[in-house]
């Protein structure tokens, strides 16, 4: 049992470029310089390292042991190796340079048209009154050109994304500007450049707050655990064989807990009036823009050894960034990878400025979603049937609906509290399981774009959750209706 609404509407097109030709308009130009443009010159090279490093990789990995097995003189091999290196170099350039060639890129007051393709050419065109998110990111090898990538996520799923890779980081802000400006629909006079947007910097995260919450993270723990384990298997073993068969998932974990301490280095969030900015990253810097209103749930969590420290971590979900994973995943979607209470009412009151809480202040709300348990904060509890599905957090599972958003907590030992605005709600459903019914239970869930927010609400009363599923839908549909238009500065 579902109901919702689900726009049809493609944000990314793909044409061949002779068709779009015809259907290209004369449209007014955001750019001072209208018209096709091209990439960077040094753009070749950057991609070329990337083929050569890849096709090396898994020349090592799949045939390391015959080459080691080979009985060729070292020179010989070493020089075989070299040439091999300087073959696939010389490959990787020259079809870096013909695809360079081929990619072009122009933008209009409606939307971003890239053209690229050496044998097949094909034509993007992001509708920019679609635009979720727009970033600049810098790689390391990147940064030593003065070079940098536009990333353009638009709603319309995996594949979505437009890339522009690379440009000068002068031009990279000068078109980023331009975007922006363009998708709130501000007009700005023909021959002049769209200013940068002011911003009022909200929250810089210490490094040594971000290193000390890595340490205490479950990550930094299962990794701790598992080298402590391998050590013990090796001193019973007697030998290193438990530490080579257990090295794949031990790299994964030290990995993972790189990962999350590199892309939060640096982090600081922002507010400007073309929307959220967020800038991070330690090797690759990215700095985020995300215009108002595109934050489709949100999602704060409180691991149980950062209670005495009093911080949280905040993820949402954005329509452009839902066919990411991975590293991209983490870098798109962490809003506040460690904060304090004060530091997290910052940030909701830009992403979520009003929550319809009337005379209660939207903090006291969140708190008591964030530490409350049963009645506490105006939320309705799972009932105490619950407890023989969930006996550790039953008492922390509940709902509560105001006048402008869904809050949903649950966690005893990772607290969890989810936000989804009404007009974000894509679709709604209840489900049962068969020990559910043996209960007299249901859950409900909201279906919010993909991503790491998944809200829900388990173990509910049946006549609870049908009632919710019923008054949640109307909500949803009588807020869509009213969100105006998607150039914000339309309103």
């Amino acid at each position: 049992m579902s109901e919702g609404h689900r726009t049809d509407e493609p944000a990314v097109e793909v044409v061949p470029a002779e068709v779009a030709a015809r259907l290209d308009a004369p449209t007014r130009a955001v750019l001072t310089d209208p018209g096709w443009r091209r990439l960077h010159p040094v753009t070749p090279v950057l991609r070329a390292w990337k083929a050569v490093a890849a096709v090396l990789a898994v020349v090592v990995v799949q045939n390391g042991d015959d080459l080691l097995r080979l009985d060729l003189p070292g020179w010989v091999l070493t020089l075989s190796i070299l040439g091999g290196l300087l073959l696939l170099a010389v490959v990787g350039a020259v079809y870096s340079a013909l695809a360079w060639r081929r990619t072009r890129y122009r933008i209009d007051a409606e939307a971003v048209h890239v053209e690229r393709g050496i044998l097949w050419r094909q034509q993007r065109r992001a509708q920019l009154d679609r635009l979720q998110a727009v970033d600049v990111v810098r790689p390391l090898l990147g940064r030593l050109f003065g070079l940098a990538e536009l990333r353009l996520e638009v709603a319309g799923g995996s594949g979505s994304k437009v890339s522009l890779a690379y440009l000068q980081e002068e031009e990279a802000q000068r078109v980023r500007n331009a975007l922006l400006a363009a998708s709130a629909g501000v007009v700005v006079a023909e021959g002049e450049d769209a200013p940068e947007a002011p911003q009022r910097e909200v929250v810089e995260v210490p490094p040594t707050r971000l290193i000390v919450s890595t340490l205490r993270s479950g990550l930094t723990i299962w990794m701790v655990l598992g080298l402590i384990g391998i050590g013990i298997g090796c001193w019973f073993a007697k030998s290193l064989t438990p530490l080579f068969g257990s090295l794949a998932g031990v790299l994964g974990l030290v990995s993972a807990v790189w990962q999350r301490f590199s892309t939060g280095f640096n982090f600081t969030v922002a507010d400007a009036p073309d929307g959220l900015r967020m800038s991070h990253g330690l090797l690759e810097q990215r700095s985020q823009t995300v215009p108002p209103g595109r934050v489709q749930a949100l999602r704060i969590t409180q691991p149980l050894l950062w209670r005495s420290a009093g911080w949280w971590r905040v993820d949402v979900n954005v329509a452009g960034y839902s066919g990411e994973s991975g590293k991209a995943s983490e870098q798109s979607t962490t809003l506040l990878p460690v904060g304090t209470l004060d530091e997290l009412g910052l940030v909701l009151a830009i992403v979520l400025p009003d929550l319809g809480t009337g005379t209660e202040s939207p903090l006291d709300v969140v708190r008591a979603g964030l530490t409350g348990s049963g009645t506490e904060g105006g939320f309705t509890p799972a009932p105490r049937s619950a407890r023989w599905l969930d006996p550790l957090s039953w008492r922390r599972r509940g709902y509560r609906v105001t006048e402008h958003a869904f809050l949903s907590r649950n966690g005893r030992f990772v607290r969890g509290l989810d936000v989804v605005p009404h007009a974000r709600t894509q679709s709604l459903g209840v489900s049962q399981g068969p020990v559910q019914r043996r209960l007299g239970l249901a859950s409900v869930v909201l279906h919010s774009t993909p991503g790491k927010v998944k809200p829900r609400v388990d173990h509910l009363d049946p006549a609870t959750a049908a009632r919710l599923l019923a008054e949640q839908t109307a909500r949803s549909r009588a807020a869509r209706a009213g969100s105006g238009p998607e150039r914000w500065m339309s309103r």
